[in-house]
């Protein structure tokens, strides 16, 4: 008899010792599904920001092409503070979508912003699907949400070629216009010379070996 009693009494404890474990299992499970929806936010603002980032490098190359052979714009750009396009944002929104989240336009943020004082994008994103039903209240509905910034840096520097203290004229009867242009200098990638020769222009790098696009943390 006293073995039943004491087996009956020891049921309701046993019962709640295990529905105190399932609560606990459900409560980590709930706490490991909301982190991995702000982490999956955060690779999604990130590939935004990068996506921006390289999408304006990119676009960039017609600009620089066209001033390859000004050493004046070739000292801003590897030298100096000169900033590159704007464009980008479009490629952030593309590359948000692609991992699950949209650009945040929400509560005053800007979903995909130039930062203006240096080259680069700043993004915020939200997820497009709520961390999920679980036993955590007011989580059901909720979307993470995450930011990120890229930039972009030159790869290299700049030489300008030494000024020749007299420019000869152009020969009778030749045209000034068919004067090859000079060198405007040296590009300096890696510890590897580049000197900008105006006849191949095509055998320089291209606009990744010139340009680093990066995620910024400070």
């Amino acid at each position: 008899m006293n073995s039943s009693r004491e087996s009956g009494q020891a049921a309701p404890i046993y019962i709640t010792m295990v529905a105190g474990l399932l609560f606990l299992a459900l409560a980590f499970f709930a706490v490991g599904q909301a982190g991995a929806t702000r982490n999956g936010a955060q690779s999604a603002a990130d590939a935004a920001a990068l996506a921006a980032a390289q999408e304006s490098r990119d676009l960039f190359s017609e600009d620089f092409l066209g001033g390859l052979l000004n050493p004046g714009f070739l000292e801003d750009i590897f030298n100096g503070d000169r900033i590159g396009t704007a464009d980008g944002c479009s490629a952030a929104a593309r590359f948000a979508d692609e991992n699950k989240a949209d650009l945040d336009n929400t509560a005053g943020r800007r979903g995909c912003s130039f930062t203006g004082n240096r080259w680069g994008f700043t993004v915020n994103v939200v997820t497009q699907k709520p961390m999920g039903a679980n036993i955590l209240p007011g989580t059901e509905k909720k979307h993470a949400k995450a930011h990120a910034t890229a930039i972009v840096e030159p790869r290299c520097t700049f030489k300008p070629a030494e000024k020749e203290e007299e420019e000869e004229p152009p020969a009778d009867g030749e045209d000034p216009e068919d004067v090859k242009p000079a060198s405007p200098g040296l590009l300096t990638c890696g510890g590897k010379d580049w000197e900008i020769d105006p006849d191949h222009l095509d055998l320089l790098p291209d606009m990744a070996d010139l340009f680093l696009v990066r995620l910024a943390r400070d």
